[in-house]
């Protein structure tokens, strides 16, 4: 493993080594650096990191209860693998709570909320405008963090930051699948689509705005699931029915 040993300034302010090294470890789930189902070795992780024993084990555990590592007896830990049936059961649980929570946000933002949306979309329709200029891992990076950005904002006002958590733990997990569609396919589709779910967003019409929303999160998870047929990556048992988008109105 490449050793990647911490800057102690690069941390934030207030955080621990080992909050850090959750961080660190997240992020490589996340975008694939660290395999499916590849096992998590702490000696390993201690050197690819640079940190001590504590930090490790204190991060896979972490990561076991987000579920995006898994723990046996035998095995230790592993980077949890992919699946169509996981894939299926994070989209249907995201759309239920999206819609729930963008409804409440649009029942009850402010004007506040409203510049929150507007200025995560701006930062979102940026990254395509920049990217021609910008190195392909370092666009990556900053499309990701702004696609995440657009999303928490649309739920930011829903009043309850239980269901922002939870939604943000299934975004993580959704986002593993997500980024197995080509960069170019997924940039080229959500441009449009997120300005129309901002759109109907703002004029407070709710149906149409969690319409778009649940549309965007079905089409995403069809084409992971598409992309994860076709790909080599490491799934799991088979889906019981295929994810289909609705028809178009």
């Amino acid at each position: 493993m490449t050793r990647r040993k911490f800057d102690p300034n690069s941390r934030r302010a207030g955080e621990t080594l080992a909050s850090a090294t959750y961080g660190s470890l997240r992020r490589d789930i996340i975008n694939g650096a660290l395999l499916p189902g590849s096992q998590l070795r702490v000696r390993q992780l201690c050197e690819r990191y640079g940190v001590g024993f504590s930090p490790i084990r204190e991060a896979l555990n972490r990561l076991s209860r987000d579920g995006l590592a898994r723990q046996t007896d035998l095995c230790g830990f592993t980077v949890a693998p992919l699946s169509k049936v996981e894939l299926e059961e994070i989209t249907v649980t995201r759309c239920w709570l999206n819609e729930l929570g963008l409804r409440q946000s649009i029942a009850r933002g402010d004007t506040a909320w409203e510049e929150r949306v507007v200025l995560a979309y701006h930062r979102l329709a940026r990254v395509a405008v920049d990217a021609p200029g910008l190195d392909p891992a370092r666009s990556a990076e900053m499309n990701d963090a702004a696609h995440r950005e657009f999303h928490a904002s649309l739920l930011s006002a829903c009043g309850s930051s239980f269901l922002m958590g939870y939604c943000e733990q299934l975004f993580d997990l959704g986002d593993r699948y997500r980024r197995l569609i080509k960069p170019t396919t997924r940039q080229v589709r959500q441009h449009d689509e997120h300005r129309l779910i901002m759109e109907a967003a703002l004029a407070r019409d709710a149906e149409q705005a969690v319409e778009l929303l649940t549309r965007h999160l079905l089409r995403t998870a069809e084409l992971a699931e598409r992309t994860l047929e076709e790909s080599k990556v490491p799934s799991g048992r088979e889906s019981r029915k295929p994810i289909v988008a609705p028809a178009e109105p």
